[in-house]
């Protein structure tokens, strides 16, 4: 898996990084997630899309919201249901 920094936000004048993540499958395809670290805290959420767009389209989002860790999974949720 490959992790690469995306963007960055404060969240009470704590930085938040936001990272794309880029999986490999066996048939060569790539599939893409995101993680989120903020303080000492981190969540991760692996393979959401295929289309790095739309994932990059996602990081955006959360940190123009400065989504911590914490709201991750809920934010996702809902952005998969869209």
């Amino acid at each position: 898996m490959h992790k690469q920094l995306a963007d960055t936000a404060v969240c009470g004048e704590v930085p938040v990084r936001y990272f794309l993540l880029e999986e490999q499958l066996e048939d060569h395809a790539a599939v893409y997630g995101v993680s989120v670290e903020y303080g000492g805290e981190e969540d991760s959420v692996r393979r959401l899309a295929g289309s790095r767009e739309q994932v990059e389209a996602l990081l955006a989002a959360l940190a123009r919201g400065s989504v911590t860790p914490v709201a991750l999974r809920d934010v996702v949720e809902d952005w998969l249901l869209q």
